[in-house]
């Protein structure tokens, strides 16, 4: 086990990429790359990163601002409830906490959005506390390493990873292992053509030894996913457009988009035409122009959406479901990105 380990550090600290967040031991600004590195890769998520750190840059500053403009500099990196989680786990760290950052696991733990895995992150790399941080790269890293064939979502793999990784974190300096774990499942022990030949670990690699690697770690069967229809509409009334904001427990909670109707099945273009959403009632339109169809894949469902503009007189109106906006204004709106897409294709953003 010690050759491991010293293997591994030794390899961290010759290949660890520079990035910002490690150049702090700031629980927050730990916790904000660790949730926003669960959305996007790396490179994207710098970017992301910088944003939020130079809006927000305390965890008082976050837990004060607009839901919707939390909501906004999250736009494009999807599962919404995650930037929703930030703000409410700030909340709580501004009001039972004095603005101060927990400092136990447990406290860490009991945060909105918070799971073990970010609890460890954070308790670890901020704190200095043992506890390992278990991510898909270092389910990897273990899996191929000790042959471990119990997949990592599954009741007893989780128990199985878990003692391992307990076993082998160092009670000194464990932010520093859990980060040389997660570094090398991210960049050497890689999910496809991992380089094994150069990997320090090659000549005890149960994997690399049994030509294992392409089997573990054991992937479980993919949710079916199911197939909705969304026709999302453009209405332009003189310099104004409409918007409404999505409500309940459904996909992209609280964010804006244009109105939409959805159906159970694909329609055609003349079906498109002959569609009358109930928010439209019996007015006067003209349609100037729809869209081709875009696919949005998400986890559990693909949306084929079509976006159909509109042009109306300017006594039109929509009821206080929606609301009216200049059509310069849409961008300081935060919609999902799938919209995003769309006015970027159409021309409208």
């Amino acid at each position: 086990m010690t050759d491991f380990l010293q293997a591994i550090h030794k390899w961290y600290n010759q290949n660890l990429r520079d990035l910002p967040w490690r150049e702090t031991s700031d629980p927050y600004k730990i916790w904000i790359s660790e949730i926003i590195l669960q959305q996007t890769r790396v490179a994207q998520g710098i970017s992301y990163y910088h944003r939020f750190i130079e809006r927000f840059p305390t965890v008082t500053d976050l837990a004060e601002a607009e839901e919707d403009e939390v909501l906004k500099l999250w736009q494009g990196l999807g599962y919404y409830s995650r930037a929703r989680n930030l703000h409410a786990a700030a909340q709580t760290i501004s009001g039972k906490y004095g603005g101060e950052f927990p400092k136990s696991y447990s406290e860490i733990r009991e945060l909105k959005g918070i799971g073990p895995y970010t609890a460890a992150a954070i308790a670890s790399i901020a704190f200095g506390l043992p506890y390992p941080a278990l991510d898909g790269n270092v389910y990897r890293v273990l899996a191929r390493y000790f042959g471990i064939f119990a997949p990592p979502n599954s009741g007893e793999g989780k128990k199985k990873f878990l003692k391992i990784a307990e076993e082998i974190i160092p009670a000194e300096n464990p932010g520093f292992h859990n980060q040389a774990m997660m570094e090398f499942g991210a960049l050497q022990c890689i999910p496809l053509s991992p380089d094994c030949p150069n990997c320090p670990l090659i000549a005890s690699c149960y994997a690399a030894g049994h030509q294992k690697v392409t089997q573990l770690p054991v992937k479980t069967p993919k949710t079916s996913q199911r197939n909705r229809y969304f026709y999302y509409y453009y209405i332009e009334t003189g310099k104004d457009t409409w918007l409404e904001k999505r409500t309940g427990k459904d996909i992209w909670e609280n964010l804006y988009q244009f109105p939409l109707a959805e159906t159970k099945q694909e329609l055609s273009d003349e079906e498109i035409a002959g569609l009358q959403p109930s928010f439209m009632k019996n007015d006067t339109i003209n349609i100037k122009a729809v869209s081709a169809q875009k696919k949005h894949i998400l986890s559990h469902q693909i949306i084929f959406a079509r976006l159909i503009h509109l042009e109306t007189d300017g006594n039109f109106k929509l009821n206080n479901h929606f609301i009216k906006v200049p059509q310069k204004d849409i961008h300081t709106f935060a919609v999902p990105r799938l919209v995003e897409k769309l006015m970027e294709e159409t021309g409208i953003f």
